[in-house]
Parts: C-alpha cells; sequence; structure tokens
C-alpha cells in the first residue's frame, strides 16, 4: 500500500524498478497531457497556463474550493479558473467531491472540497520522489486524505458521495449514501484512532447508520456503536 500511495495507481508509474524512473513517466504523462491532449480540447486555456493553475491546485488538494483566491494568485479570471477546473474534473484528474448541507440550524460549507484524484500524479506536481521525501512534506496528510478517499469510494461504490463541514468546526471526510444507509467515513493518519466530538456531532446531526474510521494500521477493531476502526489496506486489497 504505501507503494501505491507514493506512486499512485497508473501502471507504468506503479511498476518501474525505481523511484526515479516512475517520477519520470509521471512527469512525462503530466507534459503529454497539457501539450498534446489538453490543447486537441480547445477551451481557450493555454497548456501553460493550466500548467500553472494544476501545480496551484496540488498545494490546495484537500481544501475547500475558492475561486476567486485562486483566480488572484494566477492573475485571471474566477472564469478561467473555473473552466480549467472543470476541464481537470471531466478529465478524470480532479474530483470535485460537493458538500452535505440540510436545515440543522448549523452554517456550514457549501463549496466543493478539492483532490486530485491520483496520489502519484500529485506527488509529481509536488516534486515528491521518494517516500522520505513524503513523509516530510507539509502535504502529507492531505495526500493520505485524499488517497483514502479515492481506495473508500472505489471499494464501496457509494449511490451518492458528499464531505460535510460547519464553521463551528464539525466536520465529517465522507458521507455517503448507498441503498438506503448514511455511512460516515473519517480518514485519520494515526496508529491509533479515537473519537471525537466531530465525529460524535456528525453521528447525531447526519443520523448516520454507521461511521468508519479508516487508518493505515492492520486491525479492525469497535471504538463505541456504530463507530468502528477500519484499515486502509482492507479497503484497498478489496478493490
Amino acid at each position: 500500500m504505501p507503494r501505491h500511495w507514493l506512486r499512485g495507481g497508473f501502471p507504468l508509474a506503479f511498476t518501474p524498478r525505481t523511484e526515479t524512473d516512475s517520477l519520470a513517466w509521471r512527469k512525462q504523462f503530466l507534459q503529454t497531457l497539457l501539450e498534446r491532449d489538453v490543447p486537441q480540447l480547445w477551451l481557450g486555456i493555454p497548456s501553460v497556463a493550466l500548467r500553472r493553475f494544476w501545480n496551484m491546485l496540488a498545494h490546495y488538494h484537500g481544501q475547500v474550493w475558492d475561486g476567486a483566491e485562486l483566480a488572484r494568485a494566477l492573475s485571471v479570471s474566477e472564469s478561467t479558473v473555473r473552466r480549467s477546473l472543470d476541464l481537470l474534473t471531466g478529465l478524470f484528474m480532479v474530483r470535485q467531491l460537493p458538500s452535505w448541507f440540510a436545515n440543522l440550524g448549523k452554517r456550514q460549507v457549501k463549496s466543493s472540497k478539492i483532490y486530485l484524484r491520483d496520489s502519484g500524479l500529485l506527488h509529481a506536481l509536488l516534486n515528491v520522489a521518494t517516500a522520505g521525501d513524503l513523509e516530510n512534506h507539509p502535504k502529507v496528510g492531505a495526500s493520505w486524505e485524499g488517497y483514502a478517499v479515492e481506495e473508500v469510494l472505489k471499494a464501496i461504490r457509494p449511490d451518492e458521495a458528499y464531505f460535510w463541514s460547519t464553521y463551528s468546526g464539525a466536520e465529517l471526510d465522507l458521507l455517503l449514501f448507498k441503498k438506503g444507509r448514511r455511512i460516515g467515513v473519517e480518514c485519520k493518519r494515526t496508529d491509533a484512532p479515537v473519537i471525537t466530538p466531530s465525529m460524535r456531532i456528525a453521528m447525531t446531526d447526519l443520523k448516520l447508520d454507521a461511521l468508519h474510521v479508516v487508518y493505515p494500521g492492520d486491525k479492525r477493531c469497535s471504538l463505541a456503536k456504530k463507530i468502528e476502526a477500519v484499515p486502509l489496506a482492507e479497503l484497498v486489497d478489496a478493490d
């Protein structure tokens, strides 16, 4: 699983003998996509501008979308960054995870959360070459969260998927609807997950049928009624 997280899911990125070869393939893939494939779509977005946007997006990985902030940072219009985001989403490079909000008497976040769908491409954009580089990178937590989100979605295949967040601090990484059930998922990069106040609030406010705390350990265990710690490796193997 660590190799899959570092290199991503493209076979020619996952299988090379060395990390250098894997990274070189991923960077070449990005260059080809931007210089050959994207211009064929002709959306009026220069490949150089799109590359700058994609690099910027890598640093926003796991955060709530703020088009105005990105537009200011790139000195382009907000409509341009919106088109760029939708383009990369259409190419299955980016996931726009919508927010769930309901009449709970609380101010809730309504913008989508943004993830680069392949962790290996994210690491190439961040110039992360080795496991050691990743471990020491400031985006390591966000990277693992995004990797876990993708693996959970592939394994569970929900009917609908959202995240949930309130301005008072309560949040849930994934709110999944499947066959009439509400399943919450929290992705925690820790060896010993514990129940947090945010989890208890999510259980009550969202009326969850179950809450899975996905973590990089190796033992499944119950944390409380309807709350279970689940090793991410189980989901990766199941997929």
